[in-house]
């Protein structure tokens, strides 16, 4: 908690691990793994306190419920930092504190394993901490997220070495090292922020937030008002100049192919002011003989047609889903407003991307900025500007919007790409491709941010190869501790 947003600074992340690290030297198994879970409990409840507000106060269940789903939560997100806790243990008891050196590695592992394992939920991953270092956070053009949770775990590993290693030479050699990392990379961060990327054209951006609370945006006998709302910001982002406009997730709180009347006001308004409008709208399928319904967002080019029509691929858990459902429902037995509504979404399938004037963009929703493997793959299908649209109305005025906001902006540096978010309310922001957060809003202000940027078609090296180096961090603290193995056996 004292890393991320909006209690902590992210300068308490460089030297957050120092205490466990330098606690594993000497220990091993299950107290090893013990003192991983608790850090990594402890760090959960800071970060995910949230989660309990959201599924009392819109999923309907009961304050003690509520809050033993937040904790399971949390004892779940702990289980990472306890196989790490273990895994360095294995690793220093082997090699002695030299062993210290795996910890980058080691962490790496870890973090993939969350972003893939389990119901995939890697929120307020380390490196995300320092979201507003930004020459720190340049690494991610090449190595994601993940590069930039390698430094500040490199950074611990090096000082507790320096606590723990009785010979001064090394001591000495280790903030030597210490010293070369932080500053090369500062250096090398500062030199990659003078040396913006070409842009391919440039293009004015209206980003609407409506700051519609959550009770009030689907209430029958408001959805037309809050549309309607999000027409006159509208038209008042077309007066400033505004070419593309952006509305948040589920702003049209109606089925665009199911509404004629909804569908003709959006027509009309794209050709009156002659913009384009991305805007979240959800569709209804037919699968496996049963209807369903998938979160989209659709672009309307002036002429009126649908340019781009994209289902969300990385549904939220207990949002959209109930994830490990026999669990979190007791059997079924507990059939809170929450599950019943979450069960009919159903995920889409591929990443898609339209036509603005001649440039590709990419539009994804909500919870979906905090994977960079996903969000990558519209920037490596020609994708010049990314757009974000997301509702964190659920958060009210916790932690949670301020960590999305920190989490979607390290996507614009990985992609090196403008990226422009609207929220529902707020923080709506313009992200350039260093990582500056350009103009945020206030949450729950009903205003519209219009501002230029730029289109960018060269690709990153993390947008064209991916996660390369978090696979082969993996491979590292695989093979490193497989060999902590065979030098106990010797």
């Amino acid at each position: 908690m004292l890393s991320f947003p909006k209690f902590g600074h992210g300068l308490a992340a460089w030297v957050a691990l120092v205490p466990l690290l330098v606690a594993l030297v000497g220990t091993s198994g299950l107290r090893a793994a013990r003192l991983g879970y608790v850090t990594g409990a402890v760090s959960a409840l800071g970060l995910l306190y949230w989660t309990s507000f959201v599924v009392v106060q819109f999923g309907g269940l009961p304050l003690a419920v509520g809050v033993a789903v937040m904790l399971a939560l949390c004892l779940a997100f702990a289980l990472f930092p306890a196989l790490f806790g273990w895994a360095q243990a294995r690793v220093v008891g082997a090699f002695g504190p030299a062993g210290l050196a795996a910890a980058p590695f080691l962490w790496v592992l870890t973090e993939l394993l969350r972003a893939h394992t389990f119901f995939e939920f890697p929120w307020c991953l380390l490196g995300y901490s320092q979201y507003r270092n930004l020459p720190f956070v340049q690494v991610a053009s090449v190595a994601a997220v993940y590069g930039v949770s390698f430094l500040v775990v490199a950074t611990s590993a090096l000082l507790a070495f320096a606590a723990v290693e009785v010979r001064p030479s090394r001591r000495r050699g280790a903030l030597v090292g210490l010293a070369l990392l932080v500053g090369g990379t500062w250096a090398g961060g500062s030199w990659a922020m003078s040396r913006p990327p070409a842009e391919t054209g440039r293009i004015r951006v209206g980003l609407v937030q409506g700051g519609i609370r959550q009770d009030e945006k689907w209430a029958p006998d408001s959805a037309w008002r809050n549309v309607r709302v999000h027409l006159d910001l509208t038209a008042v982002a077309a007066e400033e100049g505004a070419r593309l406009v952006v509305w948040p997730e589920s702003a049209v709180p109606f089925l665009y192919d199911d509404n004629p009347a909804l569908a003709e006001a959006l027509r009309a308004t794209v050709a009156r002011h002659d913009v384009y409008l991305f805007f979240g709208n959800d569709d209804r399928v037919v699968r496996d003989g049963d209807e369903r319904l998938l979160v989209g967002a659709k672009l309307l080019a002036p002429g009126g047609d649908v340019a781009l029509r994209y289902h969300k691929v990385q549904l939220v858990p207990f949002g959209e889903y109930v994830p490990l459902g026999p669990v979190f429902t007791l059997g079924g037995r507990v059939a809170a407003k929450l599950v019943r509504e979450v069960s009919d979404f159903v995920p889409g399938t591929e990443p898609v991307v339209g036509e603005v004037d001649g440039h590709l963009v990419g539009g994804y929703i909500c919870y979906e900025a905090i994977f960079p493997g996903l969000v990558r793959r519209f920037a490596a299908r020609g994708a010049e500007l990314l757009i974000n649209v997301t509702n964190d109305a659920w958060y009210g005025t916790t932690s949670a919007p301020h960590q999305h906001l920190a989490m979607a902006a390290l996507r614009a540096v990985e992609n090196r790409r403008y990226m422009v978010r609207a929220a529902n309310t707020g923080i709506t922001a313009v992200v350039d491709p260093v990582g500056r957060i350009l103009e945020p809003t206030t949450l729950f202000d009903r205003t519209v941010l219009v501002r230029e940027v730029g289109f960018v078609a060269e690709k990153s090296f993390y947008a064209r190869h991916g996660d390369v180096f978090a696979h082969g961090c993996a491979a590292i603290a695989i093979a490193v501790l497989a060999a902590s193995f065979r030098r106990r056996v010797r």
